[in-house]
């Protein structure tokens, strides 16, 4: 039972809130019937791979959050790799790191200065066609306060 003003705050485990958003991310992908019996499996799942392998996701999410805090912990790049190649092998989907600094084609960007036009004029219209909305609104009630004074 909650007491509704109390006081007290609960310190929430370094990786924990990892764990539970890799639980939500695959309950979401799979859309389970029997949610708790769904996050025994991934947790027994969980286990496995890691007394296989070695890598602790909670760990691992524990060092992601302490990254605003402790940089150090981000210094050894091979760790970090490594992490990122696990977590990879755990979703199942096996793929090859993408660096920010890859060059991408002229093609390539010219498709995506394309989309980010087109994105961008979308939603200047949605924008311009809220404004008019209003504006026939605010015209349509101007009249009838009017009409009552």
């Amino acid at each position: 039972m909650s007491i509704p003003f109390s006081n007290t705050h609960y310190r929430i485990p370094q990786g924990f809130g990892n764990l539970l958003e890799g639980l939500t991310r695959e309950i979401l992908r799979e859309q389970p019937d029997n949610i708790p019996a769904f996050a025994a499996a991934y947790f027994e799942n969980l286990l496995e791979k890691r007394e296989k392998t070695s890598f602790d996701p909670a760990e691992w999410g524990a060092k992601v959050e302490d990254r605003f805090y402790n940089n150090h912990a981000f210094k050894e790049q091979e760790q970090a790799e490594k992490c990122e190649q696990e977590i990879a092998k755990s979703s199942g989907r096996e793929e090859t790191p993408v660096t920010p600094f890859e060059e991408s084609t002229e093609e390539e960007r010219e498709q995506e200065e394309a989309a980010a036009l087109k994105i961008q004029s979308v939603f200047r219209g949605h924008v311009a066609r809220e404004e008019v909305k209003k504006m026939k609104s605010d015209k349509s009630e101007n009249p009838k306060a009017e009409e009552n004074n």
